[in-house]
């Protein structure tokens, strides 16, 4: 995993993101309703794929929710695998 990167919530673009340059940014959508913080898509632009940014992501919005006290529905494909594979956040998300 890429650790040169860091990875900040934009609240305004209601977004984590990782800003690659060159106006290329990694990121993963997400809406909050009420308690809880619905991730929708997840994006990783052409040619950096396969670094682990979708993971480093997925990491720091699972934390961030947990931390918040956030009840977590993962309707993003890749946000749900990730759920699936670290059963740490079954208790906060739906369905686990």
């Amino acid at each position: 995993m890429s650790d040169n990167h860091n990875v900040i919530n934009n609240p305004e673009q209601k977004r984590f993101e990782i800003d690659l340059g060159d106006n290329k940014y990694a990121y993963a959508e997400y809406t909050i309703a009420g308690k809880n913080i619905i991730f929708t898509h997840t994006e990783v632009p052409v040619g950096f794929e396969g670094q682990g940014l979708g993971t480093k992501l997925a990491d720091v919005a699972m934390t961030y929710a947990k931390d918040e006290g956030l009840k977590v529905q993962a309707l993003c494909p890749f946000f749900n695998k990730y759920v699936t594979e670290h059963p740490e956040y079954h208790d906060i998300t739906w369905g686990f």
